[in-house]
């Protein structure tokens, strides 16, 4: 039921929560001896799973932070601004 209030989106916790999701992705490819950097780039460029190892479900993990997000996370981080 309603209650008429407005309801606050943080997107601190959904940031925090696609960090820790990438880590995850990063740290399967790492240990599958790829260059994860590349790796999950080619992934986000391409929309295409096969970039992503299934080592420790880091295809399934990945599939499920959508691409927008992501990518507006990491510009505001690589330019520092909120």
């Amino acid at each position: 039921m309603a209650d008429g209030r407005t309801r606050v989106f943080s997107l601190s916790d959904s940031e925090e929560g696609i960090k820790a999701s990438l880590t995850a992705v990063y740290d399967a490819l790492k240990e599958k001896g790829y260059n994860p950097v590349n790796q999950i780039v080619g992934y986000i460029v391409s929309e295409d799973p096969s970039y992503i190892t299934t080592h420790k479900q880091a295809r399934n993990i990945i599939r499920k932070i959508d691409r927008d997000d992501l990518l507006e996370i990491l510009v505001k981080s690589f330019l520092d601004v909120n």
